[in-house]
C-alpha cells in the first residue's frame, strides 16, 4: 500500500508520540493478535500494514464497544457483522471473536479494494460507507475534480483515518525516530485452536489450561455467558504452550461432568417467579445469568440460561446453541380505550386521571408536544386490562368515555395472568417504559 505524506500524517505520528503509555498499552495488547492477523493477510496478499487497523479502530480492545453498537477490534455494526455471516446470540458474538471478525474484516476490505482499486479508498469506505465514498467520488468525477482519497471531501474522522493508520505504521516500524520504546512482538503464533465436543464451564476451560479468566476471555472474547456450548463454539483458542495441558485435563474428566450451566426453553410465557420455581433456582440467581427486565414475564419459546440439574442435564443443542432468543412481555397487558376530550381539557389533566404521563398520550397519539386539545378530540388512552370505564378516575364532568370504540387490545404480549384491577399509576408507568425496552437477545459498517 503506498505511503501517504501530509501534514495530518505528522499531526498524528506528534499526538502518538506524545502518548508513549498509549502507545506501550497497545502494542501490548496487539501480542496475542498481530501475529494471526499478519499471517492472514500474507495468506490473501493483501498489505500487511492492515494488521494495524485494530490500533486505530478499537485500541486492539476485542471487547470495544462503540456508542453506534459497533463492536470487536475491527468494529462491527450488528447489520454489517450478519452480512458478512457472524454469529449474534445470547451465546456469543462473533464480531468480537479474534479469528471470526479478523476473516470478516479482511473479506470486507477485499471487496472494497474490488470496487474501488485503491486501498486508501477502500480504507475510508472502510470507516465512511462504500455509498458515501462511491457518491464523494462521482461529486468529484462530474466537477472536474481529483478522485484519490486526498481529493474527496470527507467527515474529519475520515479524512483522519489514513493518516492515523498511516503514523502508527511509521512509529512502529522506526520507532527509534520517534524516542518510542515499543514491547517486542514475537514473530510466532501467540494462540492455537482447540476442539472441544462437550460444553464447559468458562472457569473451568481456563483452570484447564492454567491461565487466568482475564487472559482466556482475552482470547475468547466472544463468548458472552459462563459456559461454552460446543454445539455453538466447537473450538476456543488457547496460548499455544498452555494447549496441551488444557487437553491433557480434560482427558482426565473424561467421565466428569465440565459444565454446571444449561439452556432451557421456555414452554409458555410465565412470570419469572413461575421460571425460578420450574427450574429449582431462585428468582434472583435467575436474574443474575439471564437479562429480564423488571415488570416483565418471558415468553414463550425463549431461552434462558439455567443451572444443570436433574432432568437439565444435556449438553446445550446446535439449534439451540445458534438460535437462541428471549422476549418478554408486560406482567400488566394494556389495552386501548378512546376518551373524549371536553372543553379545558390538556394531555396533563386526561393524564393525571388515567396514571400515565403526558408523554404517553403524545406517543400513542402520535401527537408533537405541546398539543392543544379541541373539544370532541378522540385520544387514545391505554389502561390495565381489568380497568373498566367506572373503576377509572376520569370525571363525567371533564371527560367522556368511549369504551365501544375500537377498544381492541393494543399491546397483549403475552398469555399470562391479568393485573390486579387496583394496579397503580407507579406499576403502569413502569409497564409502558419496559414494554418499550423490550428486546431480543442475540444480536457503522465498520
Amino acid at each position: 500500500m503506498p505511503d501517504l505524506e501530509n501534514d495530518l500524517v505528522k499531526d498524528r505520528e506528534e499526538w502518538y508520540a506524545a502518548r508513549p503509555d498509549y502507545m506501550v498499552r497497545m502494542t501490548e495488547r496487539s501480542r496475542k493478535y498481530l501475529f494471526h492477523i499478519v499471517e492472514e493477510l500474507e495468506r490473501r496478499n493483501m498489505p500487511t500494514e492492515l494488521a494495524l487497523l485494530p490500533f486505530i479502530e478499537s485500541a486492539f480492545n476485542p471487547e470495544a464497544v462503540s456508542s453506534a453498537k459497533a463492536a470487536g477490534m475491527w468494529q462491527f455494526m450488528p447489520a454489517t457483522g450478519k452480512y458478512f455471516d457472524l454469529k449474534q446470540n445470547m451465546f456469543r458474538d462473533e464480531r468480537r471473536g479474534v479469528v471470526e471478525s479478523t476473516r470478516a474484516a479482511l473479506d470486507y476490505l477485499q471487496k472494497l479494494y474490488g470496487m474501488f482499486g485503491d486501498w486508501h479508498l477502500a480504507l475510508a469506505a472502510y470507516n465512511w460507507g462504500e455509498g458515501s465514498v462511491s457518491r464523494a467520488l462521482a461529486k468529484n468525477k462530474a466537477a472536474g475534480l481529483g478522485l484519490t482519497y486526498s481529493d474527496l471531501n470527507m467527515p474529519t474522522e475520515t479524512r483522519y483515518y489514513v493518516p492515523k493508520l498511516q503514523a502508527v505504521k511509521n512509529i512502529i516500524s522506526q520507532p527509534q525516530s520517534f524516542n518510542a520504546r515499543l514491547p517486542l512482538i514475537q514473530n510466532h503464533p501467540y494462540f492455537r485452536s482447540v476442539s472441544i465436543t462437550r460444553d464447559i464451564d468458562v472457569k473451568l476451560a481456563a483452570n484447564f489450561a492454567g491461565i487466568s479468566l482475564d487472559d482466556f476471555k482475552a482470547l475468547n472474547p466472544s463468548m458472552s455467558r459462563p459456559v461454552i456450548l460446543a454445539a455453538g463454539t466447537p473450538e476456543i483458542l488457547l496460548p499455544w504452550d498452555n494447549a496441551d495441558k488444557f487437553l491433557r485435563r480434560l482427558e482426565e474428566h473424561a467421565n466428569k461432568p465440565l459444565a454446571s450451566w444449561t439452556a432451557w426453553s421456555v414452554p409458555k410465557t410465565m412470570k419469572i417467579a413461575d421460571v425460578a420455581k420450574s427450574v429449582n433456582m431462585s428468582e434472583k440467581e435467575l436474574r443474575s445469568i439471564n437479562p429480564i427486565p423488571n415488570g416483565m414475564q418471558i415468553k414463550q419459546g425463549s431461552t434462558l440460561l439455567v443451572t444443570r440439574q436433574g432432568k437439565l442435564d444435556n449438553d446445550v443443542t446446535e439449534h439451540l446453541a445458534d438460535n437462541a432468543q428471549i422476549s418478554f412481555a408486560p406482567e400488566v397487558v394494556l389495552r386501548r380505550i378512546m376518551v373524549t376530550a371536553l372543553k379545558g381539557d390538556t394531555l396533563a389533566t386526561l393524564a393525571a386521571r388515567h396514571d400515565v404521563t403526558p408523554a404517553n398520550i403524545a406517543a400513542w397519539n402520535k401527537l408533537k408536544m405541546p398539543v392543544a386539545l379541541k373539544p370532541g378530540q378522540s385520544i387514545a388512552i391505554l389502561v390495565p386490562t381489568t380497568a373498566s370505564a367506572k373503576g377509572s378516575k376520569t370525571s363525567p364532568k371533564k371527560s367522556s368515555i368511549n369504551t365501544g370504540v375500537k377498544a381492541a387490545p393494543s399491546q397483549n404480549h403475552g398469555n399470562g395472568p391479568k393485573a390486579k384491577s387496583q394496579a397503580n399509576a407507579k406499576a403502569h408507568k413502569q409497564v409502558t417504559k419496559d414494554a418499550k425496552a423490550s428486546t431480543q437477545s442475540g444480536s457503522k459498517a465498520p
